[in-house]
């Protein structure tokens, strides 16, 4: 790690090696009619196609594998919305760890599902009234067990980061490298790996992070340069993404540094977003996980017409029922 205990872009290049043989290299879809509509080159990386449904195994396999022989019959604590709980699940199943993850009573039902189905327990919380952290940080007590943060962790920053590794080299076979990338973000944790991966192998690309309205912290701390927070009890349809604020020990230092900006969309253009990602790429794609799409998919600045970008689809993990009313209003 560097000064700060930041991880860098050599903490990225270790993680590769942990995830390897456990996560998919995910594609990278295009189509004209996106093109069009952006008024730019888009390149999408469906991590919608990623084991558990989303890029969040990438950082819970790199934190979970280095947690010593002697930590793992107490198991871990995570706390969640979902894709986090579900990546944290599988790694802890695939590494023979037990694991609890605390996720809101509103929650996905198939993220819920999700996370039973290998193996974890879910302890349901009321966000509007309990702390996911206080709960979380008592459990871990009680029984020993290691508190895995769901993104101001440099291990779990360190592992999405492998996503951003595997997009830049990818690009290449579309015709060089990205001059942006826009990324869906609550804590920031997958928005800064990929922005270290992409400091190693892409320095010109721009980073930018996508988050829906009422949830636009990461646009106001990088305008203003100070750590902002949500209202409480905001809402949104992106549940994946709502997270308090950005992350305050490691992704806002690392955001600060590498980020170019933030984008900021409605609910009815990630709706928008979710029926183009259909219709035409032909994949399933959550609300939270379309959030850079929705951004790139309105029209993109005039400085950023006719260049090449790249936009991260983080998830698909939504329930069917909420899905069918959105890709057919």
């Amino acid at each position: 790690m560097t000064e700060r205990n930041l991880p860098d872009f050599n903490d990225v290049v270790a993680a590769e090696s942990r995830v390897r043989g456990v996560v998919r290299e995910t594609p990278v879809l295009s189509h004209p009619v996106l093109d069009e509509r952006a008024g730019a080159t888009v390149l999408v990386k469906a991590e919608c196609l990623q084991v558990t449904g989303s890029f969040k195994i990438r950082g819970a396999m790199n934190r979970l594998s280095q947690i010593p022989d002697s930590q793992r019959t107490a198991g871990v604590v995570a706390f969640s919305s979902g894709n986090h709980a579900q990546g944290i699940a599988r790694a802890a199943r695939l590494l023979g760890m037990p694991a609890l993850i605390v996720m809101p009573e509103d929650a996905p039902q198939i993220k819920v599902d999700g996370v039973k189905a290998d193996g974890g327990e879910v302890h349901l919380y009321d966000r509007n009234a309990e702390s996911r952290e206080e709960i979380s940080a008592r459990i871990a007590a009680e029984r020993g067990a290691v508190l895995v943060p769901s993104y101001d962790d440099p291990d779990i920053i360190a592992g999405q980061g492998t996503a951003g590794m595997e997009f830049a080299r990818q690009v290449a076979a579309f015709g060089g490298p990205l001059d942006h990338l826009v990324c869906c973000a609550g804590g920031g944790g997958l928005t800064s790996g990929i922005a270290l991966a992409m400091e190693g192998l892409s320095p010109n690309t721009s980073i930018w992070t996508a988050e829906p309205e009422g949830h636009d912290d990461w646009a106001r701390s990088l305008a203003s340069g100070e750590l902002c927070r949500n209202a409480p009890g905001t809402r949104s349809i992106c549940d994946a993404i709502l997270t308090p604020s950005p992350g305050e020990k490691y992704t806002f230092a690392l955001g600060k540094r590498l980020f170019a900006g933030g984008m900021v969309v409605s609910d009815d253009e990630v709706r928008e977003a979710m029926r183009l990602a259909f219709r035409y790429l032909k994949i399933v794609v959550e609300p939270g996980g379309a959030a850079a799409l929705a951004a790139v998919l309105r029209g993109v600045p005039e400085g950023m017409k006719g260049k090449r970008i790249g936009v991260m689809a983080t998830g698909g993990n939504v329930d069917p029922e909420t899905y069918a009313g959105i890709i057919s209003p």
